[in-house]
């Protein structure tokens, strides 16, 4: 018969193959840290996860076990720690409303010697459940019970594990000024080409007076220094040598009196014949097009919109997340998604995300052992472990609304925990999706690979002084296995 232990109560093992199963009403994220003399593990190794499924004389059997051969266990570790967490995305958010917690210890032939069901929980989202460890040459099993608020990276941290200095949470709070880094590659803050204004647009302001189509008094639209609005005496408009011409009937050459044509910026026209727009474009709203008619709110002049539709992006291109008459977003989701360059490979990729402030301060990060942050406006789906299927294999979920004002910019990375290079994989991708909707909005297909172990995906970006955001392609490897790693790399990319 199973003996029962109460917190703090310990047992002899009877043997050193043994196995920890661990029950619950809700799925629960089982670990396991091989710990030294000092309360510390040696490092990386002796966690033993989901994201790292086998250490020294310890394996994880999904979906709630670990399996134990203690006789395989180096000799400087003085205990193996087995702790339980929430998944933080699914599910209730503390262990306050988990019902049925029992922790059972079983021997090889798979009876029961040891029960511990842990009780008297309110806040916890994590908790050290129980700790096999040695005594006198012999095995024991302690009922632990302890509960921790900030999940497994508080647990694993506590054990001396270096995770990617876990948030408080509080994406708002102010933060020193970042020092100087790389300056952003120019392609990722240029805005698309747009050749002609969309319809139903026009380039630049609308006017003030319906009947003015140049530039408002005392500006002009191109370089100043503009040509004779007529020829002088003697000459005639065209290249010099060119026979005599004159303008269509009813019509002249160059820009009304007193002004000229271009849009803002423009260099001169390179035929000085041209004085209106180029052949099949024109300057200034189409015909028919209602007075003040223009781009969105928010939205740049130039840069490529939600108005048509789904939008697929290049490397390098930008989207505004704004549609003409439609209200700003609130809630998306990005799902990034692989697949195994090999057939029946699993690939262990990780996504995540990194906030930044307007200084490029990282203020937070959401990624598989931290699946909340910026108090909750930005959530992790959890863990893929293989990359098999068909869809998004990780999604974090942003309620842009939500979002703390000092959060200006999303950086989406996905990083290889275990070190497989991404030539490994084919098919990435991120698209962005409306969570209200479930419309796809943008997608962005990855084509190449290189031999890397982090990936910087896209960023989502603040509109200065608008309610909206634009989404960018990046696409760009660097060498990162962890969310800590990818930070650095992430930041060129402001």
């Amino acid at each position: 018969m199973a003996q029962v232990l109460s917190k703090g109560a310990n047992a002899p093992l009877p043997t050193t193959e043994v196995r920890v199963e661990v029950s619950s009403s809700t799925p629960l994220d089982i670990a396991a840290l091989l710990v030294t003399p000092s309360g510390k593990v040696r490092g990386d190794a002796d966690f033993v996860f989901f994201n790292q499924p086998a250490g020294p004389g310890v394996r994880l059997a999904p979906p709630s076990a670990l399996e134990f051969t203690l006789g395989a266990v180096p000799s400087d570790i003085d205990k193996v720690v087995v702790t339980g967490s929430l998944d933080g995305a699914a599910g209730p958010p503390t262990f306050a409303a988990v019902r049925g917690l029992a922790v059972v210890v079983r021997d090889a032939r798979g009876q029961e010697v040891v029960r511990f069901d842990p009780a008297g929980l309110s806040s916890e989202t994590a908790l050290v459940l129980v700790e096999l460890y040695r005594r006198a040459g012999a095995w024991k099993v302690r009922a632990v019970g302890q509960g921790y608020a900030s999940g497994l990276a508080g647990i694993a941290t506590d054990f001396g594990i270096t995770v990617d200095d876990p948030g408080s949470g509080n994406a708002a709070a102010s933060a020193p000024a970042a020092g100087p880094g790389a300056p952003p590659p120019a392609q990722y803050d240029a805005p698309t080409q747009v050749v002609s204004p969309p319809p139903g647009q026009q380039w630049g302001p609308p006017p003030p007076n319906p009947q003015q189509w140049g530039p408002p008094p005392g500006q002009q639209w191109a370089p100043p220094a503009a040509p004779p609005q007529v020829p002088p005496p003697g000459q005639q408009w065209g290249s010099p040598g060119a026979p005599p011409q004159a303008p269509p009937p009813g019509q002249q050459w160059g820009p009304p009196p007193g002004q000229q044509w271009g849009p803002p910026g423009a260099p001169p026209p390179p035929n000085p014949q041209q004085w209106g727009p180029p052949p099949a474009q024109q300057w200034g709203p189409p015909p028919g097009a209602p007075v003040g008619a223009g781009a969105p709110a928010g939205a740049v002049p130039g840069r490529v919109n939600l108005d048509k539709g789904r939008v697929s992006l290049r490397k390098g291109q930008s989207v505004s997340l704004v549609k003409t008459g439609a209200p700003p977003l609130v809630r998306v989701r990005m799902g990034l998604g692989w697949d195994p360059a090999q057939q029946g490979r699993s690939i262990d990729l990780d996504a995540s995300c990194i906030l930044f402030d307007d200084r490029g301060k990282d203020v937070d990060k959401v990624w598989f052992m931290s699946k909340k942050g910026a108090r909750g406006a930005v959530r992790h789906s959890g863990d893929n472990l293989t990359g098999q299927g068909e869809g998004d294999d990780e999604t974090i979920f942003v309620d842009l609304g939500a979002l703390p004002q000092n959060v200006v910019s999303l950086i989406f990375t996905v990083n290889s925990f275990q070190g497989q290079s991404f030539t490994d994989i084919r098919n990435a991708f991120c698209r962005l999706v409306d969570d209200q909707t479930n419309q796809e909005l943008v997608r962005f297909d990855l084509s190449e690979s290189k031999p890397a172990t982090g990936l910087v995906m896209c960023r989502l970006q603040r509109e200065p002084g608008a309610p909206t955001w634009v989404m960018t392609a990046i696409g760009e490897f660097h060498d990162g296995r962890t969310v800590r790693a990818m930070v650095g790399p992430s930041r060129q990319y402001l």
